[in-house]
């Protein structure tokens, strides 16, 4: 499980020209890849870390026809696209209309695929540390109780002892094995009470059902440096279909809010010692209530995210979910935290406090001609915005439309308008840096001339989070004119570069684990609608000018910002609508030529986020924006 756990595959034509792929990572123990080898391949190299014990089991050569048929069968639609691209030359159209379709897996036949791939563990079993379990049984949960005690002692890793901590008398669960102690639950003893003197402690919740070598691989993440004094892993939940949890690496936010990293869940250290004095409460709420405690205090770096699946578990029913939103409410007001409100799939997110008083905001648009897109969009900036200190900076990059001009003489008028002229060639950090540079707001906004705004309160939900001390850049919701999603945070990978997740589906699409309903940590953000305090734009030098002139350089921004300790964060809270490239149109001959340069730099930046984007599932493809399985 060494990271990063995506193995690459670089192919080499006759030609000398390259092309890298970024493989699935065998999150179960193997991992499958299908990809397309041109006729003129000179030869593949595999590049993998050597301490994850990797292993080519099979290498296999189907023809394209075999898998042309195959694509008929499952998607006929994209068989005849495939056919099309086939017979324009366009290879790479052609190769990954094949791959999504027929290397390729739909979440809800997560049975069938994790079938094909589950490897038992081969790397030895620790025999440190010692784990305490700590296993709450509520009554009426005998059942689940049992399963749990029977997974436990089928572990490979023995160096555990359990409590079985009852709320009230229970003689049904005998423990014959000296390991297994039973306690008598008290809402108002602590948590050290049944951790004692333990360094390292698991929490269960009766029903878990955990893999044989769920402890072993949990005392391993605990041994690796810096010692990680919170680790978690992924979780199947029962039903049909079987549904998956394929958890992010950690996002404190998405914890606070979903509590995702559910159970079984490992506290270690200086975090379990402060945990201790946490009181026990209800049975059913403690794992709960444990992780809302440990996201506000543990250090990013000291969490471990193991992304295998180490427990199949019942779903919650209603009355259990019904509670456990009560009881986030009831935590966020406890801690003075942000307030909690409700979405509108019934979930929750946080509202930070916009600072008093609002901060001036300088919303950026670069523009050229086109006079129906900066018209609305100037429009709904100055007009359709519910913010009390803002102003538009037009970049105008060479207008020689009349209408345009004329119109900005209109725009002049008022006092919150700048035109800031910048001819010359297209380059789009160019002109957002120059806006920058003559705007005076404390926070910015990227916004592209043809992002039409949909709800009147986008930009203080922007300004609200990006105000935050840690959290760099901000994105937006964004969707297509016929309302279908278009932006909701950047995949690093996705595609073989970067891509949009989720593009085309509709708006109010949930997405895995339910992250599209509350703002969370993603990797990127597109600066189609980009918000950032000005001090933090400049303490990374702004957009790259000479490496990213068009493409590129929102995402290449976004991870500059992680790297200076930077959270990016995408929010549902700001909606607008984005007729995507509509001012520019699709790149064709050089420009085409220029894209292709900019990937091949993006790439050769930023290779590692691309193998292990941390808040994209290492089992997921990379091949569709669907949130698939490969």
């Amino acid at each position: 499980m060494a990271r990063p756990l995506r193995p690459l595959l670089r192919l080499t034509r006759h030609d000398g020209r390259r092309e890298t792929f970024v493989l699935p990572g065998p999150v179960l123990g193997a991992a499958q890849w299908l990809g397309y080898l041109p006729a003129d391949c000179a030869g593949l190299e595999l590049a993998t870390d050597r301490r994850s014990g990797f292993v080519l089991e099979r290498v296999g050569l189907r023809a394209s026809a075999q898998v042309l048929a195959e694509c008929l069968r499952k998607r006929p639609l994209r068989a005849v696209a495939a056919v099309f691209n086939a017979l324009r030359r366009d290879e790479r159209r052609f190769r990954d209309i094949l791959r999504g379709s027929c290397g390729v897996t739909p979440v809800d036949r997560y049975a069938t695929w994790a079938r094909a791939r589950e490897r038992a563990e081969t790397a030895p079993v620790p025999e440190a540390p010692v784990l305490r379990l700590i296993l709450p049984a509520a009554p009426g949960k005998s059942e689940a109780v049992a399963a749990t005690l029977d997974s436990v002692r089928a572990q490979s890793f023995t160096a555990w002892t359990l409590v079985l901590a009852a709320t009230e008398p229970d003689t049904a669960h005998q423990l014959p094995d000296a390991r297994l102690t039973r306690r008598t639950w008290s809402e108002t003893a602590s948590l050290g009470s049944l951790a004692g003197r333990a360094d390292a402690v698991v929490l269960l919740q009766a029903g878990d059902r955990l893999d044989p070598d769920a402890l072993a691989i949990l005392a391993r993440a605990r041994l690796d440096a810096p010692e990680p004094e919170l680790v978690y892993a992924d979780a199947v939940i029962d039903g049909a279909p079987a549904t998956p949890r394929l958890k992010p690496d950690w996002s404190p936010d998405l914890a606070r809010v979903s509590a995702y990293p559910g159970t079984p869940i490992l506290y270690a250290g200086a975090l379990l010692r402060r945990l201790a004095v946490v009181p026990l409460g209800e049975a059913d709420t403690l794992p709960l209530r444990l992780l809302l405690e440990a996201a506000a205090e543990v250090a990013t770096d000291r969490v471990a995210h193991v992304p295998r699946v180490l427990a199949r578990q019942a779903g919650p029913d209603s009355v259990e979910a019904d509670r456990h939103a009560a009881l986030l409410t009831h935590h966020l007001a406890e801690r003075g935290a942000p307030a909690r409100v409700a979405t509108n799939a019934g979930g929750f997110d946080l509202l930070w406090p916009l600072p008093a008083p609002a901060p001036l905001v300088s919303v950026i648009i670069p523009s050229r001609d086109r006079l129906d897109l900066i018209r609305r969009s100037s429009d709904d900036v100055l007009n359709a915005t519910a913010y009390p200190a803002l102003e538009l900076v037009i970049v105008d990059n060479g207008s020689t439309d009349p209408a345009v001009l004329a119109h900005y003489e209109i725009l002049r008028r008022d006092l919150r308008v700048t035109i800031h002229a910048a001819p010359g060639p297209f380059n789009f950090s160019a002109l957002i840096n120059a806006g920058v540079a003559v705007s005076r707001g404390a926070v910015v906004i990227l916004l592209n001339n043809d992002v039409a705004v949909l709800r009147e309160d986008w930009l203080e939900a922007l300004v609200r989070q990006a105000c935050r001390p840690e959290v760099g850049a901000v994105g937006a919701k964004l969707l297509y004119g016929d309302g279908t999603l278009q932006h909701a945070g950047v995949v690093v990978g996705l595609g073989g570069r970067a891509g949009h997740i989720l593009r085309r589906r509709p708006a109010d699409t949930a997405g895995h684990l339910g992250r599209l309903h509350v703002a969370h940590e993603v990797s990127a953000v597109t600066a189609a609608c980009l918000a950032v305090e000005r001090h933090k734009f400049d303490a990374v030098g702004g957009l790259d000018v000479e490496t990213f002139a068009v493409d590129f350089n929102d995402v290449d921004f976004c991870l500059r910002l992680g790297a200076a300790g930077y959270q990016t964060i995408w929010t549902p809270r700001a909606v607008l609508a984005h007729l995507e490239s509509t001012s520019r149109g699709p790149a064709v001959g050089p420009a085409r030529a220029r894209f292709e340069a900019e990937a091949e730099a993006f790439v050769a930046r930023w290779r590692d986020t691309i193998r292990h984007d941390p808040f994209y599932h290492p089992g997921l493809s990379l091949t569709t924006f669907g949130e698939d399985l490969e």
